[in-house]
């Protein structure tokens, strides 16, 4: 379908390119696949500037399939605090797990086995077999995708799945024998700081002269993507509940359920409402106010509004109104799931990222 030339001219040329101006990034500082693992794991959906720092703090904390296999999970969730996506840390450690009981904690190298390992899609297996054994396998992604688009002018929505292979089948066909590795993060790197969403750098670009894309004009219309649903509004009140007495500069938190979304992380109490509940804001008080005390037993005082707040999710938006309030009875009994806190406990405890934005702006300093 495309010829032998355009492929190859668009391998040499790339990996040329990659070898001269190639990032330096601490994953790519060695051939660990566990490290390469986790870098590939925190990267998806997140930038690479944001990963770095999380991901020094994260293998010197968790250096080791082991001591990722054997860390509580609450140790994990709050080195993860701040990336989002929290499935992410959890099915990565469910994987190192296996890895460390099935496999003598040695990531494998057979497509079969890390393939079977959770949260292990064909993109991460691929990406971790390449980089890190140099194998001839394709790790197509979002940025990959965009560029093969380009290069040889596919106009077939990426969202499909029959997209997706027939990039994959495109991209082991280009990989030159022995430089799987490297290939790979060439065609990353190339998406990540050239063939840019927006503005792709053409003119900086290795392959250039032969991308069918720019002959056609065609450069910024590709890919071609299927929008996403926008994400599903949802009305949150949320309660800064401030301890008094013995509890005098605490606040109350709880820990989410087992399972679903954010599971068994930490929060502010609050609860969802419906529409023709979100009315003033005496009325919205009111409904948090009686919620707590009829579903958790928590009896508040009278509240006050203190700001409000949103936070999307790759699918749900929660729109938040956040109210400070105090207990009716300072000793007043709480749910097992609860805890008083203060501010120099919260380290104890993993908190999604839009908790942590709402008790910064009561205290005034981070937390």
């Amino acid at each position: 379908m495309y010829s032998e030339d355009k492929k190859r001219h668009f391998s040499v040329n790339l990996l040329e390119w990659y070898r001269a101006h190639k990032r330096d990034l601490p994953w790519r500082r060695s051939k660990n696949p566990y490290h390469i693992w986790i870098s590939e794991v925190m990267l998806q959906q997140t930038r690479v500037e944001t990963v770095i720092p999380y991901f020094h703090r994260f293998t010197e904390q968790f250096p080791t399939v082991e001591a990722l296999a054997n860390a509580p999970e609450e140790d994990v969730l709050k080195a993860w605090e701040g990336l989002g996506y929290y499935s992410r840390a959890r099915n990565l450690q469910s994987a190192v797990r296996e890895v460390h009981e099935r496999y003598g904690g040695i990531v494998p190298q057979e497509k079969e086995e890390i393939s079977s390992l959770k949260g292990v899609g064909p993109y991460t297996s691929g990406a971790i077999l390449s980089i890190a054994y140099n194998k001839p396998e394709p790790a197509v992604d979002g940025n990959v995708m965009r560029v093969l688009s380009r290069y040889f002018l596919i106009e077939e929505d990426i969202m499909k799945p029959s997209t997706r292979v027939k990039m994959e089948k495109l991209a082991r066909e280009l990989i030159l024998e022995g430089t799987a590795s490297d290939f790979n993060q060439a065609l990353m790197e190339l998406g990540a700081m050239v063939c840019t969403p927006r503005s792709p750098h053409c003119l900086t670009c290795p392959v250039m002269a032969q991308c069918s894309a720019r002959e056609e004009g065609m450069e910024e219309s590709l890919p071609i993507k299927k929008k996403a649903k926008p994400p599903r509004p949802e009305l949150r009140a949320v309660a800064f509940i401030e301890g008094t007495g013995e509890n005098e500069g605490k606040w109350l938190i709880r820990q989410r359920p087992q399972e679903g979304l954010l599971a068994r992380m930490w929060e502010l109490p609050h609860i969802q409402m419906q529409s023709a509940a979100w009315g003033s804001d005496q009325e919205v008080m009111n409904e948090l106010k009686d919620s707590l005390m009829q579903q958790e037993q928590i009896a508040v005082k009278p509240a006050s509004w203190f700001l409000d707040i949103e936070h999307t999710f790759s699918h749900i938006q929660w729109q938040m109104k956040v109210y400070r309030s105090q207990m009716n009875d300072a000793g007043e009994w709480i749910p097992f799931h609860y805890r008083w806190v203060g501010a120099d406990e919260l380290q104890q405890y993993a908190f999604p990222n839009v908790f942590l934005r709402i008790m910064k702006a009561v205290s005034g300093s981070p937390v």
